[in-house]
């Protein structure tokens, strides 16, 4: 196995996250009695959980995924929640792709990673990168922040036009045009145009109204206690995650 996976990674599949190495301790359970479904909380949201499918980085429904369904810790739902009601006054839904992983499903992306020969869904998800890079650019990871049940992968549904909102991109997409400031600055909402970052393409970029869309989403997440991820502009984690250093093996299936 590649040494790369050998730190604590965090936030998601497609990145390391600093702030777990923090962690002195990591802890791992199968108790999901501080979980929630999502929608008996956030009953507006809508479920397009990309990893019971097919339609994924992988190509196949990942280990660990029993129902199509999301679950959170109570804290993060609570949270998600606000948020709902927020973009609802705007005219939009919350769509979620992704929300707690049980660590199962980071083991398989772990060893599809390792199958350089696999490569099934390249053109829609990585078509920049050859596979061998995503371990050492840290793009897959032995641990990630979805294990700890207060992250989620998310985008805005526009109810007006009954279609998702055009992000610029679509979720899980490895490169440079998925981060937040890709062609514009988050921390003040300004588009630029600066596509500098997308080497591989430099005529790939998004306009304004992509760029603004993708403020829509992040501006209401924090409002409500959640914290972006520099690099996925879908990707947020609740700033006040009850379990920092908890790894959780329970699967996603409906809780009763």
């Amino acid at each position: 196995m590649h040494a790369a996976i050998l730190t604590i990674c965090g936030m998601t599949l497609v990145s390391c996250f600093s702030e777990s190495k923090k962690s002195t301790a990591v802890s791992a359970t199968d108790d999901a009695s501080q979980f929630v479904t999502i929608t008996d909380v956030v009953p507006d949201v809508i479920l397009e959980i990309r990893y019971f499918g097919t339609y994924n980085f992988v190509g196949t429904r990942i280990d660990g995924y029993e129902e199509p369904t999301a679950l959170l810790t109570r804290q993060a739902a609570d949270s998600l929640k606000a948020v709902s009601d927020d973009v609802k006054a705007l005219g939009y839904r919350l769509k979620i792709y992704d929300a707690y992983r049980p660590q199962k499903g980071v083991d398989h992306f772990v060893r599809w990673a390792e199958d350089i020969a696999d490569t099934l869904m390249k053109s829609y998800f990585y078509p920049d990168l050859d596979k061998s890079v995503l371990f050492p650019q840290d793009y897959i990871c032995l641990k990630s922040g979805h294990t700890r049940g207060s992250t989620l992968d998310l985008t805005l549904f526009d109810m007006a036009t009954e279609k998702e909102v055009d992000m610029g991109g679509t979720f899980d997409w490895f490169g440079p045009e998925s981060h937040p400031d890709f062609c514009g600055n988050p921390e003040t909402g300004e588009y630029t145009g600066d596509n500098s970052k997308s080497p591989a393409n430099p005529k790939r970029s998004i306009t304004p109204e992509q760029f603004q869309n993708r403020m829509i989403l992040r501006q209401a997440m924090l409002r409500h206690g959640f914290k972006p991820f520099d690099t996925e502009w879908w990707h947020f984690t609740l700033k006040d995650e009850p379990f920092p250093d908890t790894y959780f093996t329970f699967p996603v299936k409906q809780i009763k």
